[in-house]
């Protein structure tokens, strides 16, 4: 395991919002990230349908867009989101588990660009696609 993905692994798992919706950081390396949230009674946003919430969702897509970013061979030493355009595809089924798999496609000296999709077990119809943009501070290695 490399130093920087080592190092977004131990940042990942350490933000407190990603513990408490149970995310488990399952794929990290070359710039890319996969991520999974069980479902979960508390992470449910209707209590009718059974779906989980939209922002957990988000959240769990942020986070892995973050991963992939700090995993890029690129090797930044922090990041930020700047922006995240989610596009909601469907709802979620209830009681299957979540997955989110983001690639850092692009980095620039501060801005690094992602693509996440989420899907639950039916993998061939996202629930959520994202592109995104991340403020980087890079390591001066790279640019030399």
């Amino acid at each position: 395991m490399t130093a920087n993905v080592a190092i977004a692994r131990q940042f990942i798992e350490a933000i407190p919002h990603a513990k408490t919706l149970g995310m488990v950081l399952t794929d990290l390396g070359g710039g890319q990230a996969t991520i999974i949230m069980p479902y979960s009674e508390k992470l449910i946003g209707d209590p009718v349908s059974r779906v989980v919430h939209g922002g957990a969702v988000s959240a769990l897509m942020d986070t892995a867009g973050g991963a992939a970013v700090m995993c890029h061979p690129a090797a930044p030493t922090s990041t930020a989101t700047l922006d995240l355009r989610i596009d909601y595809m469907r709802a979620a089924t209830p009681g299957q588990t979540i997955t989110a798999r983001a690639e850092c496609y692009h980095v620039t000296r501060s801005v690094a660009f992602i693509r996440v999709t989420a899907t639950d077990e039916d993998a061939a119809s996202p629930v959520a696609t994202a592109t995104g943009s991340f403020s980087i501070e890079q390591s001066q290695e790279w640019f030399r």
